[in-house]
């Protein structure tokens, strides 16, 4: 209800919503947001950490990649179980290479020996020990330092709140999209209105997608009954979503396990319960079926079947190569490729076996890729830009700028709300405890947060490669810087805080491309020159977020503190 007792109108009545859903939980939105829009250059930003690694020029050619590290292999671990050799693309200069020993599994996602390999020489690298990207990444949606289910929940529900806020602000500004060619400067209020729904308009699709993907990524947390029902765990819920867009054809093991399973039966059927325990007994101890004696043998030249997958796969490169029992009669071969069929294929990619000695295709003909039902290609495709797994440099940069757009729109929000409330202030003649507070989180999280990553990344390259879990320091002055633009903004003023850390941010996001440099790694014409954009990509971003910052310290500059104005008068007044 309305001051004049009138009835509230559906924008009039989702503008508090719109308000206090943002303001709550806004601050650990602009968390998410900031590190997640770095997480779009993950990869990225994980090379650019490892400076170790720039001066890894690999080959155009994979097969040139290939034989350098199969070079590599025969020489120093001809009597390995297992080879998995991870090619360089678009995002990693080096070649990553796993072996594993006789008996361990060649397909587990873990274990084995990993090493990375100057993708032009074949020399061992050893990369200095750091988290890279995979912090911000983690960061995003687990925080730090906290069980990881609570930390889950929580950004959940502020991802909720966001979708709550958006669809709020719509329903809200009736004007949203007439006022997005709108800007008026220099109006107070009212141009950080105009920021605000310019921000959030221009980039509205990209807000509604990446609130309702991260909710996805979220659903099994918040609705795990229906997959608890039938599933033993996610993961096989996963492989089984993941097999349904797989049609291929019964295995004859499987038929025999089935014909075995009769069998089995019928004997139990008549009174052979304790031979039928003895044969389950011994098959539980038999997971896997005795493995062939392995006889040494000439592994095939693989410089032919990469010229065949090529011409086959066409766009698509070879991502990983993987050689099981190599160097014996039993070889087998795995090619796959870089990335998936489509967006609405998640985790589905192209694969091809040889035999190892042979170099005979043993691909099952029979095996093709089946479009998702619409649920699935739903999900699968929002998921996939989400994270940006497998999209293109332009892509992931669109997403990047979008991401830019999401966090000056929540910076924009927040602002706003001390905005509207300083005419209050001033008539009461001081600042009221909530309203302080919201200023100093304002300012801790809008440019506390880039201020902690930007130490992040100094701290990788200034720690010494060789102190001992350095990574867990990297982490520690994230953490320590964020802390001190706190402290700052409580014993400073308002305005001078924002001037000081504005142009601080500035002057550190535009020297890190020079520290790269100066401390081993690629120059930025270096490495565009050499079509090393996984490098080049993390130091033009730098840079693109210190003109951001400067242009926010120059308006902050050239405004007069309207605040500490309103703030004085009545207290000249109490003097008089």
């Amino acid at each position: 209800m309305r001051v004049d007792q009138k009835a509230e109108g559906p924008r009039q009545s989702m503008s508090w919503l719109h308000t206090w859903a943002s303001l709550i939980l806004g601050w650990l939105l602009y968390a998410i947001f900031v590190t997640g829009t770095l997480s779009f250059f993950q990869n990225e930003i994980s090379t650019w950490m490892k400076p170790e690694t720039h001066q890894s020029i690999p080959a155009q050619s994979q097969v040139q990649q290939m034989q350098v590290a199969l070079n590599y292999l025969q020489k120093n671990h001809l009597d390995a179980g297992s080879w998995n050799i991870q090619l360089p693309n678009s995002r990693q200069t080096t070649t990553e290479v796993t072996i594993r020993a006789v008996g361990e599994d060649p397909k587990a996602r873990r274990g084995g020996t990993r090493i990375t390999l100057d993708s032009a020489t074949g020399e061992v690298i050893e990369p200095r020990d750091t988290r890279g990207g995979g912090f911000l990444y983690r960061f995003h949606f687990e925080l730090y330092g906290l069980p990881r289910l609570w930390t889950r929940w929580l950004v959940g529900i502020a991802t909720m709140f966001m979708l709550v806020a958006i669809v709020s602000g719509i329903i809200t500004h009736k004007k949203i999209f007439k006022d997005f060619f709108t800007f008026r400067s220099g109006k107070g209020q009212r141009s950080w209105l105009d920021a605000h729904n310019a921000t959030a308009v221009f980039a509205l699709p990209f807000h509604l997608m990446i609130t309702f993907s991260g909710l996805l990524l979220l659903m099994f947390m918040f609705m795990p009954w229906g997959i608890n029902q039938a599933y033993e765990n996610r993961q096989q819920f996963l492989r089984d979503q993941q097999a349904s867009m797989i049609e291929q054809p019964q295995k004859a093991e499987d038929v025999q396990r089935e014909d075995r399973g009769q069998r089995e039966g019928e004997r139990a059927a008549r009174g052979e319960r304790g031979q039928q325990r003895g044969v389950h007994a011994q098959g539980r101890g038999e997971e896997r079926p005795p493995q062939p004696e392995l006889r040494p043998a000439t592994l095939t030249d693989l410089a032919p079947i990469m010229a065949a997958v090529q011409q086959q796969w066409k766009d698509n490169p070879i991502a990983s190569i993987n050689i099981i029992s190599p160097n014996t009669d039993q070889a087998k071969i795995e090619l796959r490729a870089l990335r998936a069929e489509s967006v609405a294929h998640r985790n589905v990619y192209a694969t091809l076996n040889y035999n190892g000695v042979t170099g005979q295709d043993e691909t099952d003909k029979n095996i093709r890729i089946k479009n998702p039902s619409i649920p699935s290609g739903i999900y699968n495709v929002v998921t996939v830009l989400h994270e940006a797994r497998g999209l293109d440099l332009a892509l992931r940069w669109l997403l990047f700028c979008s991401g830019i757009l999401g966090t000056l729109m929540v910076a924009t929000g927040l602002i706003l709300w001390c905005v509207k409330r300083v005419p209050q202030q001033q008539k009461q003649g001081y600042k009221s405890f909530g309203f302080r507070l919201v200023e100093v989180l304002n300012i801790a999280t809008i440019i506390g947060l880039p201020l902690a990553c930007a130490a992040y990344f100094y701290a990788n390259r200034f720690i010494p490669a060789d102190v001992e879990m350095r990574l867990n320091w990297e982490i520690r002055s994230f953490f320590t810087i964020w802390l001190l633009t706190l402290i700052y903004a409580i014993f400073r003023t308002h305005r001078q805080v924002w001037l000081d850390l504005l142009l601080l941010a500035t002057l550190a996001f535009a020297l890190l491309p020079v520290v790269n440099l100066m401390t081993g790694g690629q120059a930025l014409w270096n490495s565009v020159g050499q079509g090393q954009w996984m490098i080049a990509s993390v130091d033009l971003a730098m840079w693109v977020m210190a003109v951001i910052f400067y242009f926010a310290y120059d308006k902050v500059k050239k405004h007069q503190g309207l605040p500490n104005k309103k703030v004085k008068a009545p207290v000249q007044e109490a003097e008089a």
